[in-house]
């Protein structure tokens, strides 16, 4: 698979922990039952564009092998990916309403992710770059406690259940972490704070030093020391289906900071371009299909229309 070129020098591994599982997914545009879906598959294939990417998840005994040839064919590395054949593969069921900003769990069923200890192999716990995905944040800290690269930049990423069911293990994970990305409602919900410059502040003040406020159509608002830097969202004309799109752009800024081995303020920036220029790409299509196809040039096209856009 073809990577974007960012730098001479050797990229760096990410390491990607979170779910895989199969969706059904209604939208406004059609319908299509099990899918491709979970965290971790749309962050390894939107990372594994710029850098070599691991994943850690589980899946069970109806995990097709046709799906693993996708992720294989994306040059990720599967060795954390456990299979457990006591049960089926996690399995998520929603329906987004007509303006595509809200949407309803019909079913949801963990199977073998119900019991997912995230164990690393032992080639991995040198990652450098680590991307938790949105799974519970006491096993969020139990990657952590494996890794054994001391100078690790780690993001992390949650949705509103943990920070309603555990947010006391939660706050104790963000004084380890060094990059939080959430959206704008679950940044309300732990802080407290409606404003999303306020609401940034807060964050910060919890442990991360660089935090990510989404807003979905409306972009994203990066907070760091002293700083603040807005970006819009890319204008996508042919919205299908926005299931995994937070996912996406996670997957993908990490990437592109392992490519370049860098954490600076205005590399996080740079990333922040290819992360939205790639998340624009899943919400084209259902599942993964539009991700996995997009290809290089696109992204790079992206890249530089959105440039364009924010320039005087």
């Amino acid at each position: 698979m073809q990577r974007v070129k960012l730098s001479e020098a050797d990229a760096q591994p990410v390491l990607i922990v979170g779910s895989v599982g199969y969706d059904d997914i209604e939208t406004p545009h059609g319908k299509d039952t099990r899918i491709l879906g979970g965290s971790a598959s749309y962050a390894c294939l939107a990372s594994s564009y710029f850098a070599p990417t691991r994943m850690v998840a589980v899946v069970g005994n109806d995990f097709s092998e046709a799906d693993r040839r996708r992720l294989d064919d994306h040059g990720i590395d599967t060795a954390g990916l456990q299979e457990d054949l006591s049960g089926p593969t996690f399995t998520w069921s929603g329906k987004y309403l007509d303006d595509f900003n809200d949407r309803e769990t019909l079913d949801i069923q963990l199977n073998v992710f119900e019991k997912f200890e995230p164990v690393l192999p032992d080639a991995q716990k040198d990652s450098r770059f680590v991307l938790l995905g949105n799974i519970h944040p006491g096993l969020q800290a139990h990657v952590l406690d494996q890794l054994v690269a001391e100078d690790a930049f780690v993001a992390v990423d949650t949705i509103d259940l943990w920070i309603t069911t555990a947010k006391p293990a939660f706050l104790e994970l963000l004084k380890r972490v060094d990059f939080l990305v959430i959206n704008d409602s679950e940044s309300e919900l732990l802080t407290g704070e409606s404003n999303i410059i306020k609401a940034g502040a807060a964050l910060r003040q919890l442990g991360p030093d660089k935090v990510v406020i989404k807003k979905g159509a409306h972009g994203a608002y990066f907070f760091y020391e002293n700083g603040l830097f807005a970006l819009p969202a890319y204008p996508v004309t042919e919205l299908r289906d926005p299931t995994g799109a937070g996912d996406t752009f996670l997957g993908a800024v990490m990437g592109m900071l392992a490519a370049l081995n860098k954490t600076d303020i205005d590399s996080i920036k740079q990333a922040l371009f290819y992360g939205t220029a790639v998340a624009s790409l899943t919400v084209e299509a259902f599942s993964c299909d539009r991700l996995e196809s997009g290809g290089v040039e696109t992204i790079e096209s992206r890249v530089k229309e959105l440039k364009q856009m924010t320039q005087l």
